[in-house]
């Protein structure tokens, strides 16, 4: 399920991103994305590919990964971010929700860290 005010359009700095025509209220489900998930070995190869900046850590653990289908991975990252995801390790989605309104025409972010204000720095921030 993708939201029908949502779309992607090029963003100034970070290539493409999810943006909205409409306003959308706090705590809305956005996105209800199905994944692909893989083993730790897989993502071994996955991390020496271009997919490596699009693949989400996976399990109670983290010790899988998962590729999400829809536009999920195409969300942009900040540490302020509008959006937050949950996981849904059992019927294999992630879910796009709101943390705050959203104005039309504004991009959707999340937060890679895991949560909308974690403040812990991402893998490309950390390097």
């Amino acid at each position: 399920m993708i939201a029908h005010c949502l779309y992607i359009a090029n963003t100034d700095e970070m290539g493409r991103g999810v943006f909205t025509s409409e306003d959308i209220s706090k705590g809305s489900v956005i996105e209800i994305a199905p994944v692909i998930v893989m083993s730790a070995n897989e993502r071994k190869f996955l991390d020496k590919t271009l997919l490596h900046d699009y693949i989400f850590e996976w399990g109670e653990d983290s010790s899988q990964c998962c590729m999400a289908l829809g536009w999920a991975a195409v969300y942009n990252h900040t540490y302020q971010s509008n959006c937050n995801y949950e996981m849904d390790y059992e019927k294999h989605t992630i879910t796009i929700k709101t943390v705050r309104k959203v104005k039309a025409g504004e991009e959707l972010f999340i937060n890679y860290s895991g949560s909308w204000d974690a403040t812990k720095a991402v893998w490309f921030d950390a390097k």
